[in-house]
Order: structure tokens, then sequence, then C-alpha cells
């Protein structure tokens, strides 16, 4: 062949169709790894197919719908390379990039996503520059006829591409296959995973948690034999019966100068931490930055997100009908159940699953009985607790109530820039100030917690109080290292535990008893404020206080021993049968159908 016949040949509209078609899924996946912040060069080349498989199987099939390559390209580009940014944006949130189970909480997202503001990575910003170029290149006239399936001659191509496309789902699916191409999830490190995996097909991977498998062991006998001779829980011995209990989940509650290292303006915990008759603690969450209905899910049941697939949202998988929880707990003991949030009524499904958990009602911000005052675009603490007195006045005339709150005052994000900082680090101020407006929130809090405690303290009816953090807020990476005294790359598993420690403080206007260990995780928690209430729990709860004896927290990070030692779930040791346990019975609970042991979860 002569120079002329391979230039004619190059110029022949089937090779620029060609390259094209094939080449874009692959630099389509580029660009998604790059505006995500990993390293595109890293995938390993099956990898690097695997995601491209999942990319041609909507761009081949959009190429015969469309009949032009050109746009197509340059669509599927711009898609590829938002949904990189996409899950760069959430991973920075909230610790973790999209996982499947979150397009079941759009509306959540939408109603907060006022609060953040999106920043440009420099990998955003070549991106934009790089499909600026795609389009600039693929614009003329004759290119865009080359790359045309629109005439009688292009059909049998276009024929092809929805065949290709259509024969992508034999090696995407079951989605176990991307395992045969170097795709693996990890669902202790979903960041990493995204990294190594691609965006797309650890994406796909993660689609198999959908549904919860059966624990290695699980059985019926042995939850029988696990159950066997336990007593429900005992309550503590307290002067009072049935007192009126306040359970208040506040957002991003988190007690960042219990590591030592801050020197701040003033303290934002001094009120609750001198507060007589009471109890100060720190609890271990399983999410950080976002995830409140997580922590929720754990408190109120006493299971655990470590036996659940990461990212996953209880109220939307799992709490699918009745539900045992302390909610149904004591209403069966002749409490009032009300539960009070002062943001959106759907947000993470409340609405459905607070009814499923046996609250008796439940007000959102739009049902609220008292003024509203803001602070940095959301209903402050100080609203929240003047309707958490509201409802205490207003309940059933002989009725213990129990109340279960969840804040919003603190909730991200923390770049309001009209918002003055009134408590700053006195060595760098304004060096961080997101974490100074998070902890002037925070320091508002202390205050707002004041003014509840003052008012019980004058009534005659019992009363016992919980406040609580669902976890740690996502503020600059500079100020959390700083707080934790050490990088995140450089962390012991001690102390990437110590990223999950929220504060809690119990008080009441009676007496209590002598404090037991201050630390716990949020599943265990509930235990405590049974017994310092004077009510007796579950045999599920028996079981839970029996087990933290051994190990006194266990979220789905890791676990801490009765020493005190942090130990991560990869590790194999003596404390992995009892673990396997809990985990055995936690499924039963959720799970377990007609096999379902009822009577020890309670109402």
């Amino acid at each position: 062949m002569d120079m002329k016949s391979v230039v004619s040949f190059l110029r022949k509209d089937r090779l620029w169709q060609a390259v094209f078609l094939l080449l874009t899924p692959f630099t389509a996946v580029w660009l998604m790894q790059f505006t995500y912040g990993g390293n595109p060069f890293a995938l390993s080349f099956p990898v690097l197919v695997a995601n491209a498989l999942c990319i041609a199987l909507l761009f081949w099939p959009l190429c015969t719908l469309v009949g032009r390559i050109a746009p197509c390209t340059i669509g599927i580009h711009i898609a590829a390379g938002s949904w990189g940014a996409a899950n760069c944006f959430v991973n920075s949130f909230r610790g973790t990039p999209i996982l499947p189970w979150d397009f079941s909480a759009l509306g959540t997202a939408a109603s907060v996503a006022g609060n953040y503001h999106l920043f440009l990575t420099w990998q955003m910003a070549a991106a934009i520059v790089l499909a600026a170029a795609l389009v600039v290149f693929l614009h003329p006239e004759r290119r865009k006829a080359r790359l045309r399936l629109t005439t009688r001659k292009g059909l049998p191509l276009r024929l092809a591409c929805l065949a290709a496309g259509l024969a992508c789902l034999f090696f995407l699916l079951p989605t176990e296959k991307l395992e045969k191409l170097g795709v693996k999830t990890d669902v202790w490190d979903q960041t990493g995973s995204y990294r190594t995996g691609g965006c797309l097909a650890v994406f796909l991977r993660n689609t198999e948690f959908m549904e919860v498998a059966e624990p290695e062991g699980y059985s019926t006998a042995r939850v029988d034999a696990l159950l066997a001779g336990v007593e429900p829980l005992e309550p503590a011995a307290v002067p009072v019966q049935r007192p009126n209990i306040i359970a208040i989940m506040n957002e991003s509650w988190a007690d960042f100068e219990s590591y030592g290292n801050l020197q701040l303006s003033e303290s934002v915990t001094d009120y609750i931490r001198s507060l007589d008759n009471s109890i100060f603690g720190h609890a271990y969450t399983s999410v950080f930055g976002a995830g409140t209905s997580a922590s929720e899910f754990e408190f109120l049941t006493g299971n655990s997100m470590a036996f659940l697939p990461s990212g996953s949202i209880p109220y939307q998988q799992y709490v699918l009908g009745p539900t045992p929880s302390l909610a149904s707990l004591l209403k069966a003991q002749g409490y009032e159940t009300r539960a009070f949030h002062p943001g959106g009524r759907t947000s993470w499904q409340r609405n459905l699953a607070y009814p499923r958990l046996g609250f008796d009602q439940f007000k959102c911000v739009d049902d609220m009985d008292v003024a509203q005052t803001m602070e940095h675009g959301y209903v402050s603490d100080q609203s929240d607790f003047a309707q958490v007195i509201w409802e205490f006045e207003h309940k059933q005339t002989g009725k213990p109530l129990f109340l279960f709150n969840v804040t919003i005052q603190n909730h991200g994000s923390y770049t309001d820039g009209d918002y003055p900082a009134q408590v700053t680090l006195t060595d760098q101020p304004g060096k961080y100030p997101m974490a100074e407006q998070y902890l002037t929130l925070a320091n508002k809090t202390d205050e707002a917690f004041r003014t509840l405690v003052e008012y019980f303290q004058n009534q005659a009816e019992p009363t016992i109080i919980l406040m609580f953090g669902d976890h740690q807020p996502s503020v600059e990476q500079g100020f959390l290292d700083k707080a934790y005294g050490v990088t995140q790359d450089r962390m012991t598993m001690d102390q990437y535990m110590g990223k999950y420690e929220t504060p809690f403080v119990i008080w009441a206007n009676y007496p209590l008893p002598e404090a037991e260990p201050q630390v716990t995780s949020l599943n265990f928690l509930s235990l405590y404020l049974l017994r310092y209430a004077g009510i007796q729990g579950t045999v599920y709860d028996g079981y839970l206080w029996q087990f933290q004896q051994q190990l006194p927290a266990l979220t789905f990070v890791g676990y801490l021993d009765e020493k005190g030692r942090a130990h991560s779930h990869l590790e194999t040791n003596d404390y992995a049968p009892l673990i396997q346990d809990y985990q055995c019975l936690q499924y039963n609970d959720l799970f377990g159908g007609d096999g379902r042991r009822s009577a020890a979860f309670g109402p």
C-alpha cells in the first residue's frame, strides 16, 4: 500500500468513527477519576476496562439513538467528569463518596444543599478546559459530518453500537463479575475503593450490599442459645418512678477540647461540664460529617451500623415496618412518645420511620409552636429547646413523656460570611473560619442547654435529660489535624477512632446514682438512659449490657476493649466470636422473618 492509499484510508469516515467510539469510554474514565481527585494512571488496565464498559453501556446506545457521535462524545465526557466531581464533593462533606442507597435520600440532600458551598479543585478547572477543547475540536463541520451515523450507510454501525452497548451487560452483570477485572469494594474505606477501582465500577459493586447477607454461622438455634438465660436490663436504683425522659441528639456536637491540643478564646462546653448531679462522657459514632439518621438508628434500636453496608440509610432500607426501639419500649410502659426535629418533615424519611419505631407524634419545623430564631440559616437550639419545653407543658395529664429531639442549629456547612465568629483559636485566629463558625455555634448550644436545665430544675415532675452528638462536623482538615494532634495519614487506630467520638451529658432533677463508665457508643447509650430513668429494658438490652462490659464501644469504624484499646474490624482476635454473636442477634431482629425472636427485642 503506497502513501496515497494510506492517506486515503486515514481520511475515511469509518476510521474517525471507530476511533471516537472505542476511545471515548476510556478517556471519559480518565476524566472521571481526574475530577474525583484520584490518579487516573493508577488504575490497572483491567480496572480501566471495567469502568470503560460501564460508560460504553451508556455511550454506545446513546450514539445509536442520536445518530451523531460528536455531541454524544462531548456529553459523555461532561457526565463522567461531573460524576467524579460530585463524588469529590460528597466525599469532602461526609467522608464517603456517593453510594447506591444515597438516591433514596435525595430529598434530604436537597433540603440542606443550600447551606453547602461547592468548591473548584485544580483538577476540576483543568477538566473544564479539556472539555472546552474537545468541543472546539469537534466543532468544524467536516469533523461533525464524519461522525454522523444518520445516513443509510451509517445504519449498520448504529445497530453495531446498540449491540455492543447491550453486550457490555454480559461483563457487568451480575456485578460480582467485576471482581475478575480487579474491581473490589471496601466497606471500611469507600473513598480508597473509588480511587483504585473507579467511581463507576465500585458504585456498581456496592449495589451488592443493598441487601444484607446472612451472617456466617447464623441460625435460629444459635440465636436461642445466645438468648438463653439472659435477663432483661435491670434499672439502677433511683428515687422516682417513670420520670419524663428527654433525649436530644444534637447535630454535629463535638468536644474538640477533650483532645487537649486547642487554645480557644473560651470553652464551648464549660456550663455542661460544670453541672452537678450529671454524667458527662463520650460516645463513639459510626459516621463522620454526615449520616445523622444512622446515629438515630443506633441510639433508638441498640443495633450497630457495624453490621450494615457502608453508608447505608436504615430508615429507608431497613425500617420498613413496625420496629422495636426505645420509643416502642417506653410506649408499652405507659409513656407518651413524641419526636421533634426543626427541619424538613421528609428528611431521611423520618415521617415514615418514626411511626414504625413507636412514636405517637412527630413535629417538624413547620409544626413548631414557639417563635423561631435562626443561626446561620437553621433553627437555633434556643428555639429548639423552647419547643421541647412546650411539648412538656402540653403533654397528656398523668402520662410521662418520652421526647426524642434531633436539633439542626450546628448543621454544616460553616461558610456563612455574615456570621461573626465569637469563639476563635487564640494562637491562630481567623486561620480556620469554618471551624471558628462551628465553635461559635457549639458555644450557643452550651448556653441553650443552660436554659433547658434551669427550667426543669424548677419542675416538680421528675425528668431526666440526655444530650449527645450524632457525629463530628466537616470543617477544615487543617483544624482537625490540629485538634487531634496528628495528621490523618499518621493516625493510629486509637487516634482514628477519635474522629468518631462525640460528647454526651445526662442530667436529672432527681438524684442520679454514682456514675458508671463514661465511654460508650451510641448503640449502647440508651441502656444508660434507661437505667438512670429506673426503667427495665428488654432481653436484647440485657444482652447488650453484658456485651458492652467486654467491649464498651462498637461502631462501624472499630471497637474498644475493656482496657480502652481500639481495634479494627479487619483484625482477627479473641473478640471476633463475641462480635459475631451480636451480629447474629441483630440480623434476627432486623431480618429474622418467621424465625425472629420478637419477645427478646420488645414491643
